[in-house]
């Protein structure tokens, strides 16, 4: 499974879960947006189509792209991405990282490899991540309900139908 990071160096160095996962060499980290490979998934919270089930076919072929950056330049990072057509964002989870605990949405790079490898059935991979920290395995655990709901929907389709019964 190829697991990318598109990394800016904009936040503390201490807290970046990806040079962590990359010391441990679970990811390989790109400074430069020719080094994604075309057809790669790129996670990005601003995109048109959720990430789901449906991506497996194109994540394990080409990989799966984390953007590593501060939340205040998320549109002007993602602008320089345009050019790659498989843009998705991640289903409704809540973060247990120290820095955004509780903020849906606002997950850390390492909470979203480990949420899209989960949906996507790569639950080893996600499971060897979410033990880098003391945190993280707590993001499964937190959020476990809805990432099997995510996994066992078809697409994202599936998935919005399943959100709505769940929060009614």
């Amino acid at each position: 499974m190829k697991l990318l990071v598109y990394h800016l160096s904009q936040d503390d160095p201490k807290k970046c879960t990806a040079k962590k996962m990359e010391r441990f060499g679970l990811v390989r980290i790109v400074k430069r947006v020719e080094r994604i490979p075309r057809g790669c998934i790129i996670l990005n919270p601003d995109a048109d189509r959720m990430f789901s089930m449906a991506d497996k076919e194109n994540s394990l072929k080409y990989g799966i792209v984390a953007v590593d950056c501060s939340w205040r330049d998320v549109d002007t990072v993602f602008s320089r991405l345009s050019r790659f057509k498989n843009h998705r964002y991640l289903p409704f989870l809540v973060p247990v990282n120290p820095v955004n605990f509780g903020k849906p949405g606002k997950l850390s790079t390492l909470e979203a490899f480990i949420a899209s490898l989960y949906i996507i059935g790569e639950e080893e991979l996600a499971i060897k991540l979410s033990n880098l920290y003391k945190w993280s395995p707590h993001f499964l655990t937190m959020n476990r309900e809805l990432l099997d709901m995510y996994r066992n929907s078809r697409d994202p389709e599936d998935i919005k139908r399943r959100l709505e019964e769940f929060f009614s």
